[in-house]
């Protein structure tokens, strides 16, 4: 039953793409936020969403509560239609529609050929840190978790080998072995840290513990390398800024648990500038 279920699903996205595709890509992206703000509720637990923002914001009114879940479903939406479009974000028509502020850090990694990690979260259209930053010449290997929905899966791992980053890493123990492979090949890593994961631990997010990853902090204290955190911003339509922090450098006797504490309250940071750009549909307190 859930072959069928995930086949139906990847008739519906081929045919949504083959439209897109039609219509352009600024038409396409608003018109699938659009959509998406009217079907996504039917999709995802609205208890679930409402239960994260208040956890974050306790004092939120309903009025904010109602915007951030519509803005967080557009822009659902419109990552949805992009997808279409990532081969333009990247050398195409929308390649002047990402900002960036703090390239001179990217520049100054590539002129050193130094190992970095980079962090951000499922912000706006998160999909474009790996893309930038492998176009602009960083030995990159991405981190990702397949998708359940074994027909889409295989279109998603296309384009983001293609269009986004050519060593795609899954999550798990052979990823892993991967991982360790291009390091020894002085490969930079990139990864979203706000995924709930078993593996994780728990570190204290919005003022409540929350499982969470421990691989960049594990990559800090075996390969002695800074982290660089990436905000990533919806400003317009398909229009985005990227902004790079400096990199951060821990002493040697830090412990893993407080890299990944430091870097959960920066992703904190992040989310607050732009509330309804985060993905609050995750369980991600379960």
């Amino acid at each position: 039953m859930k072959i069928i279920k995930y086949f139906i699903q990847f008739l519906f996205v081929i045919l949504s793409f083959i439209l897109f595709k039609i219509l352009g890509p600024k038409l396409s992206s608003k018109i699938s936020g659009k959509i998406f703000e009217i079907i996504g509720p039917f999709f995802r637990s609205k208890k679930i969403i409402q239960s994260n923002i208040k956890r974050a914001f306790p004092e939120i009114d309903p009025e904010n509560m109602k915007n951030y879940i519509k803005l967080m479903w557009n822009n659902y939406g419109r990552v949805f239609a992009e997808y279409m479009f990532v081969k333009d974000f990247r050398s195409g028509r929308l390649s002047n529609e990402i900002q960036i502020e703090g390239k001179e850090i990217i520049d100054e990694i590539v002129r050193t050929n130094k190992q970095v990690v980079f962090i951000s979260g499922h912000l706006s259209n998160f999909e474009l840190m790996a893309m930038y930053l492998e176009k602009n010449n960083i030995k990159l290997a991405a981190i990702y978790r397949p998708l359940n929905n074994i027909f889409l899966n295989i279109i998603m791992e296309q384009i983001r080998k293609k269009y986004i980053c050519k060593y795609q890493i899954k999550k798990g123990i052979g990823g892993m072995k991967k991982l360790m492979f291009l390091k020894k090949k002085n490969f930079s890593t990139a990864l979203m840290i706000d995924q709930r994961v078993s593996e994780g631990i728990l570190s204290r997010f919005f003022n409540q513990k929350a499982f969470t990853t421990t691989i960049p902090a594990q990559l800090v204290k075996k390969f002695n390398i800074p982290i660089v955190p990436i905000y990533i911003e919806r400003m317009n339509g398909t229009r985005h800024k990227m902004v790079i922090y400096k990199p951060l450098k821990f002493e040697k006797d830090v412990s893993i648990e407080n890299i990944t504490d430091d870097l959960n309250n920066l992703l904190e940071e992040m989310i607050i500038k732009k509330p309804e750009y985060w993905i609050w549909s995750h369980n991600r307190w379960k």
